[in-house]
């Protein structure tokens, strides 16, 4: 029975575990870079950029480097939500890191903006963005509560199960709306397909009642 549970185990968790890896992308001076994010409400969220070192091609999210960033690699970065609020800004800065909890559901937005220069400049940007079960430190977790390895694993099945829920219970609700969107649109397509051949209707009937009259003013009829 023990067997069998850890083979259940086993298999659950390989299905849940996500792959997560930090996005890489290259910033031309003067230009702006944006990616968005689908939170949903009250989830965790952690970020974290850098400005990859042009000496250092490999090196990411390193602490130490062996030569300083160019003066020149400078980022503005801002993180708003689709409402407008802002939750993440700095200004001239080569790194930086934020962390908040979602107060509405949404798409978040991080907008990464490089200070103009001349001759243009390219500097490739790194980006970690973690939501939920994933924005979770389970190693300082470990740590704190000096519990052993199956039971951290226990735990994040656990959350990761948690969230799913909550996700599909996200999804139903975006499928309620939009349910409810095209029930409406189609009642307003049903009414204004009526109008429109009450308008045709109307002028054609108008149309033989003129061609009526000017027939019969020439007594054609």
């Amino acid at each position: 029975m023990a067997l069998k549970f850890l083979i259940f185990f086993a298999i659950i968790q390989g299905l849940l575990t996500t792959r997560i890896e930090s996005v890489r992308f290259d910033l031309e001076s003067g230009h702006t870079k944006c990616i968005a994010e689908d939170i949903k409400a009250n989830s965790m969220t952690v970020g974290k950029y850098t400005i990859v070192n042009p000496s250092e091609p490999h090196n990411t999210f390193s602490e130490e480097t062996h030569q300083p960033l160019p003066d020149s690699h400078k980022l503005t970065v801002r993180v708003t939500a689709t409402s407008g609020n802002s939750y993440h800004y700095a200004d001239h800065v080569q790194s930086g890191q934020f962390s908040f909890q979602a107060v509405e559901a949404g798409d978040y937005m991080a907008c990464f903006w490089a200070l103009e220069q001349n001759p243009p400049t390219t500097m490739t940007v790194d980006f970690d963005w973690r939501s939920g079960v994933a924005a979770k430190d389970w190693s300082n977790v470990a740590k704190k509560g000096s519990i052993d390895a199956m039971e951290i694993e226990v735990k994040k099945l656990y959350e990761t199960v948690t969230s799913i829920h909550e996700e599909m219970s996200y999804l139903r609700e975006r499928e309620e709306e939009m349910q409810d969107l095209n029930h409406a649109t189609n009642s307003k397509m049903g009414y204004l397909s009526f109008l429109s051949l009450v308008i045709c209707l109307s002028v054609s009937g108008l149309q033989l009642w003129h061609l009526k009259s000017f027939f019969e003013k020439k007594k054609l009829i």
